[in-house]
């Protein structure tokens, strides 16, 4: 049985040789860049022949173009922020080689953040399936959160898929936080649903609580109140640009 890597990225130069590095086993690499401006597609043509650049398209589109151009058997699909650890390698090989294999696998995902790994405020095992038979699986979903839909049986792996998000940096988080709140913003108002001000003011300080104490963000150190505040934060901003969204709030009509 073969296996296709597959990788999608844009301006990712701080990351990808080391998402590269940890795909040097697959069968086949296919890297698909949305236009990059800094050295990542050179970088990404060190470790495969297979390097596509295309405007960006969305992230469900983008990711389908790039299972349109693997050939092996099976995929595994990552992002430039994550690695591939030694023993989910080898759990990989060893589970698509089993005459009985399944259509599909989740794998739990590590994150490393504020200079160490999260194992608890709602970042694990933060489960992602991203193995799955080519003729079997295929990207959907609207602006963000896009998911793999697998038509068959899905199973589980146990060893982690390393994740380096946000540069391990609340720069690079909050940063984060203003793009994806945009797009979930976007979809939840495409979807019918309006902002409500006792959601903006109860939803942010549950999610603290939340992810703080029932996910036992403390146990994560101060990395973990750090994401509790943030989590919350996310979703105050979300429900702020849904009000943008339904009330058309902003100043680019006004004339000077």
């Amino acid at each position: 049985m073969t296996l296709s890597v597959c990788i999608i990225c844009f301006n990712e130069e701080r990351n990808i040789k080391r998402c590269l590095e940890s795909s040097t086993w697959a069968d086949e690499i296919v890297v698909v860049d949305s236009m990059s401006q800094d050295g990542t597609v050179a970088i990404a043509r060190e470790y495969t022949d297979k390097v596509y650049q295309r405007r960006w398209c969305g992230y469900t589109n983008q990711k389908n173009f790039a299972l349109s151009k693997v050939t092996g058997d099976w995929v595994l699909s990552i992002d430039a922020d994550e690695k591939i650890s030694h023993g989910l390698r080898h759990e990989i090989r060893e589970e698509i080689e089993k005459g009985h294999a399944k259509d599909g696998y989740t794998m739990p995902r590590l994150s490393f953040y504020q200079g160490r790994w999260i194992k608890h405020s709602g970042f694990y095992p933060d489960r992602q399936l991203r193995l799955f038979k080519r003729n079997k699986g295929y990207w959907v979903g609207m602006r963000v959160h896009e998911r793999v839909h697998v038509n068959g049986e899905v199973g589980t792996l146990r060893n982690n898929l390393l994740h380096y998000p946000y540069d391990g940096t609340i720069s690079g988080q909050l940063q984060t936080v203003d793009r994806f709140s945009t797009l979930l913003a976007q979809n939840i108002f495409e979807e019918g649903k309006r902002y409500s001000p006792l959601l903006l003011l109860l939803r942010p300080p549950f999610k603290f609580i939340e992810v703080y104490f029932f996910r036992l963000g403390f146990l994560d150190g101060l990395p973990g109140f750090i994401i509790a505040l943030t989590s919350a934060y996310a979703l105050f901003v979300r429900y702020v640009k849904l009000r943008e969204l339904a009330n058309r709030v902003g100043n680019r009509h006004l004339s000077s």
